[in-house]
């Protein structure tokens, strides 16, 4: 299985966690960091991820996410680091929510 699954997995995972804890103070999240490391390899079957917030700041927010595969075993861990932005905040010259 290519890293990037493990890698992506995590991503989503940190950034689903993040933006419900988000939503509820009217914020939106987007991500400024991901370090995955890849610990086992798989070559298939059920993966498991999980998502633990470290920090949950107003500013930013940091969750550790795991992938385990069916016996339990971890495949990969890594750190995410996201930024909450405020209703309406300017991201790279658009507010947030214009595509």
């Amino acid at each position: 299985m290519h890293g990037g699954v493990h890698c992506g997995i995590i991503e989503a995972a940190c950034s689903t966690g993040a933006a419900i804890v988000a939503l509820g103070r009217g914020q939106t999240v987007v991500g400024l960091e991901n370090s995955t490391s890849f610990v086992h390899a798989a070559r298939g079957g059920i993966l498991r991820v999980t998502a633990t917030p470290v920090t949950r700041g107003r500013r930013t927010q940091v969750w550790h996410g795991s992938v385990t595969d069916a016996e339990g075993r971890v495949l990969a861990t890594g750190r995410v680091r996201l930024l909450c932005l405020e209703a309406g905040a300017d991201l790279v010259g658009k507010p947030s929510g214009v595509p």
